[in-house]
């Protein structure tokens, strides 16, 4: 029989390079208007329904949904990420809505 090879050895290390996070911040948003008013976000309806957020400053991109949905990606740390939803609320407050009772 013959003798076993060992097993070469793995390099368990990683690096994250990038988070993805959703948040609700329940509340409606008037995209049109944050598109036309707002520094780096793009908004075309017609191609996709939610608005295109970028921070420079932090590194981060948010998807910005009407019904008050955000998906932040881009992150390296959930501290990156806590700072990019505050900050996009920052910049969004006069554009929020309050939803209309069910």
């Amino acid at each position: 029989m013959a003798a076993k090879k060992p097993l070469p050895r793995i390099n368990m290390s990683f690096k994250v390079e990038n988070i993805v996070a959703s948040a609700n911040l329940n509340v409606e948003l008037d995209l049109f208007n944050i598109a036309m008013e707002v520094d780096n976000v793009e908004y075309e309806p017609e191609q996709f329904p939610g608005a295109i957020m970028r921070l420079k400053e932090l590194g981060t991109t948010l998807l910005l949904f009407k019904n008050g949905k955000v998906i932040c990606s881009g992150a390296k740390s959930e501290k990156q990420i806590a700072q990019s939803i505050k900050r996009a609320v920052e910049l969004l407050r006069k554009y929020m809505m309050a939803r209309p009772s069910a």
